[in-house]
């Protein structure tokens, strides 16, 4: 509708103009209220960052935002706290080596002193590593003849199988340090000639890896077992390259396991092709990722994500009901985390109603706040109608409330699902240091590995001795399978 300004003008022409005017007039506000809307888009596209939406901190570059955290203070100072035991280099009763600093003259008047007994020594220790080498092990088998006219072999180890082999331990070093410290296949091999002086081809390490990922096949089954039987489990995923094509790290966690699948799809596709979710009947916590929604079990929203949106209207919009959200929901966590210092499995239903009030009036105020817009568009386009930031969370807070506050009516589900970004956070390292996989094969090489090591470092196992297992066949991987179900 064009200002009353404009219109009282527009009659002042002469009347064969009038209708020319008004329509050109017409198609110029339709332009300017597009540029508008535009603008706006890109205003909220650039107020954006890590602190109020779900972008990286590494989209952020130079403009990365002070910090501003949602945790409450607690009063105390930075640092270790009174009575907190700090850690040092201890000696120990059994060194592996004592070296003895003789007197052998007196340091005044210069007599012999090699042959007297020391009244007392005095100690000191020193924490280093041996020189590094590569030791080569040869094994002999002896054949001999009896007088019955039987020859007899004796046998080579079981883990002695090719004429010239490498070992269990820089097998277990190799994998260690590329699958739990992310070097890439260049940087392993320098780092092994530096450190052993010895050559060693990236098809070597090609093929160690090869045999830990086929080692680990019963063990990933049994894992994706006991994940579809899981009370509950978080799901993420995040991309990757491979061969300079996006793909996806899919990921599920517990606080006793975690599970990566590499796929080329990110939605429905990749999670029935995983073959977790279609079986879990659970409670799944993850973001409002809709592809989650296609599967028949409870649900739980991650409230950190939902946070962060909530600071953004804050901070965008300037409405006072997300500042008010975003304190209630904080006091909500405080309030479970007291009960369960108390012991308590649940909260009495006087308070679960007092808080689901106040949770549902600030969802309303929103709501009334940002209306549906009942005005027709300028340009009639498909598909829903566009509305703003706003109204599209706070119809997610109002239609998903049941999720969203989950946390607080079950104590087994989680307040967000930090602990399953957690599992994904050193993926991005890991692109970070490589920048990409080279095939496919290593990809999904990575993705099992790190599932058990990871599994194993979640059930307090060294991660070296985890790995180790994998070249040795002893029982580790399938005790860590059985300790999921304690």
């Amino acid at each position: 509708m064009l200002p009353q300004e404009i219109q009282d003008l527009i009659k002042t022409l002469p009347p064969e103009n009038q209708l020319v005017v008004q329509a050109i007039a017409m198609i110029y506000e339709s332009k300017f209220q597009k540029m508008e809307s535009r603008i706006k888009e890109l205003e909220d596209q650039i107020s954006k960052n890590s602190k109020n939406s779900s972008k990286p901190p590494s989209s952020d570059g130079y403009k990365k935002p002070s910090p501003k955290s949602l945790r409450q203070k607690t009063g105390r100072k930075v640092g270790g706290q009174k009575g907190h035991k700090g850690h040092n280099l201890k000696m120990t009763t059994n060194p592996d080596q004592t070296i003895i600093h003789q007197v052998d003259f007196c340091s005044q008047c210069h007599r012999d002193l090699s042959n007297q007994k020391s009244i007392n020594n005095k100690t000191r220790q020193v924490y280093d590593i041996p020189p590094l080498r590569m030791k080569v092990t040869e094994h002999q088998i002896e054949v001999k003849r009896c007088s019955c006219g039987c020859t007899t072999t004796s046998l080579f180890p079981n883990d002695v199988t090719h004429y010239v082999q490498y070992g269990a331990n820089i097998k277990t070093l190799l994998t260690y340090l590329q699958d739990y410290q992310l070097l890439p296949y260049q940087r392993t091999a320098q780092l092994v000639d530096d450190l052993f002086e010895h050559k060693i081809s990236q098809g070597t390490l090609y093929n160690i890896r090869q045999h830990a990922f086929k080692q680990l096949e019963e063990f990933e089954l049994n894992l994706e077992q006991f994940l579809c039987a899981a009370t509950f489990a978080g799901f993420d995923e995040t991309g990757l390259r491979v061969i300079a094509s996006l793909h996806w790290l899919h990921s599920c966690s517990t606080d006793k396991s975690v599970h990566y699948k590499v796929h080329e799809k990110r939605g429905r596709k990749a999670m029935d092709d995983i073959n977790i979710l279609p079986n879990f009947k659970g409670i799944a916590v993850h973001d409002f990722w809709k592809s989650y929604y296609l599967y028949d079990c409870e649900h739980a929203l991650c409230n950190a994500h939902i946070l962060r949106e909530l600071i953004f209207i804050k901070e965008r919009f300037e409405q006072d009901w997300a500042q008010e959200l975003i304190d209630l929901l904080l006091k909500m966590k405080q309030t479970k985390q007291k009960a369960l210092l108390k012991n308590k499995s649940d909260l009495s239903k006087a308070t679960l109603d007092k808080y689901r009030k106040a949770y549902d009036d600030i969802v309303n105020k929103g709501l009334a706040i940002n209306p549906l817009s009942n005005a027709p568009p300028l340009v009639v386009k498909r598909g829903r109608k566009a509305k703003s930031k706003p109204r599209n969370l706070l119809e997610r807070l109002s239609g998903f409330s049941d999720d969203i506050l989950r946390f607080f009516y079950d104590f087994k589900v989680p307040f967000d699902n930090n602990f399953s970004e957690r599992d994904l956070r050193m993926m991005k390292v890991k692109l970070k240091i490589s920048g990409c996989f080279r095939s496919l094969n290593g990809a999904q090489y990575f993705a099992r590995i790190r599932s058990y090591i990871g599994t194993a470092r979640k059930q307090g196992v060294n991660a070296f001795e985890a790995i180790r297992s994998l070249f040795t066949n002893n029982s580790i991987p399938l005790n860590l399978i059985s300790n999921l179900y304690c």
